[in-house]
Order: C-alpha cells, then structure tokens, then sequence
C-alpha cells in the first residue's frame, strides 16, 4: 500500500463499522503479519510514529489544531524490513479522551480492538509517567470487562484474565516530550527501569491504595512483556505542534536517535500476530478477525478469543479443503490431457498430488477436531480419482476400439466381397483373426482396456465365425464340432485374460490406497504434533510470564498476593495439562477415524477383489473341463 486507509470507521449512529475495500486489502494478504497499533490520547503525535515505522515522512494523517486528526482505526500494510515473507500491519487508532465524542465506552472499545488486533501495542503519552498518566490508561482496567478468554458456554461468572497473557499483544509505553532526568534513588536509570518503578506497587489495603494500584497491576498482569522509550522533545517547544510540517534536519539529534531505536525495536523485537494455541495469523485470517470483532462490539456483545478462534477454524478449514480439491484438480487436468494412460502413472500422480493436496489443507487448517474437513478433502479426492479413472478407461477404450477397427479393415471388406465364403474358408477367416489379434496385443497391451476391447471385439467376431464355419463344405462335420469348441475355448480364455487384468488393476489401485493412507496418516501426526507443540509454548510462554511477576511481588514484600498467585498458577498448570491431554485424545480418535474409514474402503476392495477371483476360479474350471473333452 502507498498509502495508509481507513480499516474500521464509525457510522452515522455511533457505531463502529469496518470498510470493506480495507477487508479486500488484506484478505489478498496470504502471508503471516506483524500487527502493531497505537493508541493514546488524541493530539500526542500518534501518527508521526506510525509514519516512521512505515519508513515514510507523511501518511498517516497529521494535524496542528486541537482536534483529534484520525478517526477510528487506520491501517497502512507494508512489507517488513526485517523479516522476509512477513508484512506489517500499522494501525493508528482514534485519540483517545476527546470531549468533543462524549463517549468513554467508544474510547473503550477503541482500546479493546487495538489490543485484539495487534501483536504489538504502543501507548503514546507525553511528559511522564506519574499517577496521572497511569490513570489515564483506565481502558487497561476495563478488559476484562470488555474481553473474553472462553466460550459463553463456559462459566460466565469464572474470570478467565488470567489467560489473558497467552494472547495479549507486548506493550511499549511511548513517553513523547520528555524532560526529566532518568534517575532513581540518585542513581541513572535506563528507560525499562523508569518504567517499572512508575508501575511500582503500594503497600496497604485503603482505598486510595488500592485506586492507585489498580491499572498498575493490570498493566503488568496483562502485559509482561514491556519497554519503554522516552522521548526528548523534537526541538524547541514552540515548534512541537508542527512536528508533521518540519523537514528532518530541524529535528533535534537526541529525538532522532530515540525514534530509530524504537523503530528497530519493533522491527526486531515484534512477533507475528498469533492465535489461541499459537496459530499463525496472515493477512486473510486478520480480515476475518476484525469483521468479527468489530460485529460483536457493535452488537453489544463482549469479544471472546476462544469463539473467534472457532469461528476462524470453520472459514479457514472450508477454504481450506477449496484450496487442497483445487490443487488436486489443477494436477489432474493436465495429466487428463494424456489420456488414455497406464493404471500405474495415472495412480502415481494421484498418490503425488492427494498428498499435495493434504499438504496444502494441513497448511492452511486448524481445530479441524473431529477431523470432518480432512474427512471431506478425502472424500471428494477419491470420487474425483475414481471421475479420472473412469475417464481414462473411455479414453482407452476409444484407442482400442480405432485401433481394431483400423486393424480388421482389410478383413470388413473381405466380408463385403464374401471371400470367405467357400471351401477352406474358415481357416483363411482364423487366420487374419488371428494375425489381427497379434498386431493388436503388440501395439495396445499397455492400455488398460486392451483385454475388455478385444474380449467384446472376440464376440462380435464369432457370430461372422459361426456362420462361415458352417458354410465350409471342406470340413467335416466332426471338425466342425472340434473347431466351435476350440473357438468357445479361446474366447473363455479371453474373457478369463479381461478378469484378470481388472483383478490386477484393482489390486493396483488397492495399493495406491494404502501408500496414500501412510503419506495422509504421516502428514496427520505432524501436523498434530505441531499444534501440541505450539499449544505447550504457549503456555510454557505463559507461566514463565507469571513465575516472573510472583517473583517480582515477593522482591517487592508482597507476600500475600504471591501466595495468592501460586494458587492461580497451580490452577494454571492444572487447565494447560487438561487441555494438552484433551488435545491429545482428540487427535488419537481423529487418526483412529481416519484410519476406520481407510480399513473400510480397503474391506470394500477386497469383497470386490474376493468376488473376482472367485469368478475367474469358475471360469477356469469350465475352460479345464472344456479341454477335457477335446
């Protein structure tokens, strides 16, 4: 994008509605984002920022009066400069407490949605971080009012923010126009510390106390990944209102350096956007988010994390099997172009692009539980190869029939002229039978039709057969009878040779079943080895972030709240095993039903298989007997 638009707007009543040319923006967008946002309150040099982090001077809208310039949430999608086939997601939210709005829970929702969307959260303020600043971030208060871990179905009542670290985006406060010394106890201090000491808790139980330490604990609760920036100002103070308008140069050295190690920073040190159970989230996967969002909070609703994430895993795994068909699809009509071909190279294409076609469906997929779109994706592969196979049997037996026709032309006419019609005939008839039988077997034995073809061509022969064999005064009529038997003998044994190929294809494709099934079943374990894995990060992630706020509370002799957090981490510990052994058994019964169906359709095949043999076991028991009584 050249230029940032307009992603979530406010309607004519009030409420949030998103742009759609936005959502198209980013459904184009296949790739994993890094999606940073910022928000703050209106006026304090928001959009500047995010232009920069956009490596441009201008974009984002920039304004010198007291208004709040941008208006709901604007995104800007760029590549990043750091981390190949990644792109990055800038969001420069509407400022916070304008009076002209009149509406905090706007600002509310505002401040929710930034969290929601971004994997990295920059909070833009101006002077210092006192008591003022941090109250003026009450909106971190309001989460978990306003934000839901689990389904509505779960316990209303429980309160689940205590997952709330699992998915909550890294947060940098953003100190612009900053003039105090950075020092502490007398002693410099770096800009992280600065931080954590205007976080710091107070001792009591008042409720004073309590007011002051509120946003400080969730804060540090909800985001356990923090860094700060302070900022000098630009350049002289009577200049700062026209940051936007002054060329580079006139900035101050110190304002510069600070502002390219922030945005280093957050080119390095920001993460792609991801998903409850670690899943990776592309431009198409975030369009799907916002709707939804934005939908809910205009419904009144609260957001919850586990639903979106539900209703993410229908969109994608439905696009998914799409994406997987469409593959397979686009394969085999380029091998249909080849057609007719052996049974083993259309097989083998198959085995190589129903494989392909999972890839590409594991890929995109997830919380396919019950396994029903992979169920899908298998279903629709076999009937379109069973629609290929088919195919490729007409098209072969086109080839074949041409082939006989042009074979047996000479033969036609001799019929036509009645050439056979006199003594000796019916030898000279057999004869050019079967000189056309042997040229035919030369040039069509691989084609998988070739006995079927010549079996129905054997039998249209025979009636001309019979009665040239009837019409030959040179044979007597014992020969007669030991010929018509010899006659009867061979077709038996064709259409003995034509059962037994099918047998042989049937066992081919019976094969190609079982390979497909431990390519598919391999793909399946790694797949779900993969989610287990990125599920135990997360929570490992997660208890690594609370081990080290305990640690911090009894550094800091608060005791009692220590101890109330080794309760909440022992609950922790328990629901993240229960749900790693859920996620277990659910992929256990998901490979037990692959394999099920994989057990019953190879049943099928073998019934199928049983009943030819048994067939062809009868016929040559006839053609036994028949030889017996030549």
């Amino acid at each position: 994008m050249d230029k940032p638009v307009c992603l979530i707007d406010t309607g004519s009543e009030g409420k949030l509605c998103v742009q759609e040319s936005a959502l198209q923006i980013l459904q184009q967008i296949q790739e994993p984002v890094v999606v940073v946002a910022v928000v703050g309150l209106y006026r304090t040099g928001k959009s500047y920022l995010m232009n920069r982090l956009a490596r441009k001077q201008t974009g984002f809208a920039l304004g010198s009066t007291i208004e709040s310039k941008t208006k709901g949430i604007w995104m800007w999608c760029v590549s990043h400069p750091t981390k190949a086939g990644t792109t990055l997601v800038l969001l420069d939210t509407e400022g916070l407490g304008d009076v002209e709005k009149g509406d905090s829970k706007h600002d509310t929702n505002i401040f929710c949605l930034a969290v929601l969307l971004s994997s990295t959260l920059v909070y833009n303020s101006r002077g210092t971080i006192d008591n003022r600043a941090v109250e003026e971030l009450q909106y971190v208060t309001e989460l978990t009012e306003c934000i839901k871990v689990k389904s509505s179905d779960a316990d209303e009542d429980a309160d689940d923010s205590s997952e709330f670290v699992k998915f909550f985006p890294s947060f940098i406060w953003a100190v612009r126009d900053f003039t105090l010394e950075r020092k502490i106890d007398g002693k410099d201090a770096t800009e992280n510390e600065y931080l954590e000491f205007a976080l710091k808790l107070k001792h009591g139980t008042s409720k004073k106390v309590m007011e002051f330490n509120l946003p400080r604990e969730c804060i540090q609760k909800f985001f356990p990944s923090r860094t700060c920036f302070t900022f000098p100002f630009p350049t002289a103070p009577k200049n700062v209102s026209r940051l936007e308008s002054l060329d580079p140069a006139d900035l101050s050295s110190e304002f510069l350096e600070v502002t390219d190690r922030f945005c280093n920073f957050v080119f390095h040190e920001s993460h792609v956007k991801k998903l409850k159970d670690g899943i990776t989230v592309t431009g198409r996967v975030l369009s799907h988010l916002v709707k939804m969002y934005v939908d809910t909070i205009s419904s009144g609703a609260v957001p919850c994390l586990e639903n979106a994430v539900i209703a993410m895993s229908m969109i994608e795994n439905e696009a998914a099997v799409k994406e997987g068909l469409q593959v397979y699809k686009s394969g085999m009509k380029k091998l249909k172009d080849s057609f007719p071909l052996e049974l083993k190279d259309v097989s083998s294409e198959h085995q190589r692009l129903s494989s392909t076609a999972t890839q590409t469906f594991m890929k995109r997929s997830f919380r396919d539980t019950d396994g029903k779109y992979l169920k899908s994706l298998e279903e629709n592969i076999n009937k379109l190869f069973d629609g290929y196979l088919c195919q490729n049997e007409q098209a072969s037996k086109r080839r074949c029939e041409d082939l006989l026709s042009s074979l047996s032309e000479t033969m036609t006419e001799k019929l036509k002229q009645g050439f056979y019609a006199k003594p000796g005939g019916y030898d000279l008839f057999c004869k050019d039978l079967e000189d056309i039988v042997k040229n035919y077997k030369n040039q069509a034995n691989k084609e998988v039709k070739a006995e079927d073809v010549l079996e129905e061509f054997l039998k249209q022969k025979s009636v001309e057969s019979k009665a040239i064999l009837q019409a030959d005064k040179k044979l007597t009529e014992k020969e007669k009878i030991i010929k018509e038997e010899t006659e009867k003998a061979t077709l038996l044994k064709q259409e003995i040779k034509a059962k037994e190929e099918k047998q042989r294809q049937l066992e081919e494709k019976m094969e190609a079943e079982r390979r497909s099934n431990e390519e598919r079943m391999r793909q399946m374990k790694v797949k779900m080895d993969e989610e287990i894995r990125l599920q135990r990060e997360e929570a490992e992630r997660a208890m690594d972030s609370k081990l080290r706020e305990q640690a911090d509370l009894l550094e800091k002799g608060f005791k009692e709240k220590a101890d109330r957090m080794s309760q909440e981490m022992e609950e922790f510990k328990r629901q993240n095993a229960e749900a790693e052994s859920n996620r277990a058994r659910e992929f256990a019964e998901m490979l037990e039903n692959s394999n099920k169906r994989h057990e019953e359709s190879m049943a099928m095949m073998m019934q199928q298989s049983r009943q030819q043999m048994e067939a062809i076991q009868r016929m040559n028991a006839r053609s036994s007997g028949g030889c017996c009584i030549l």
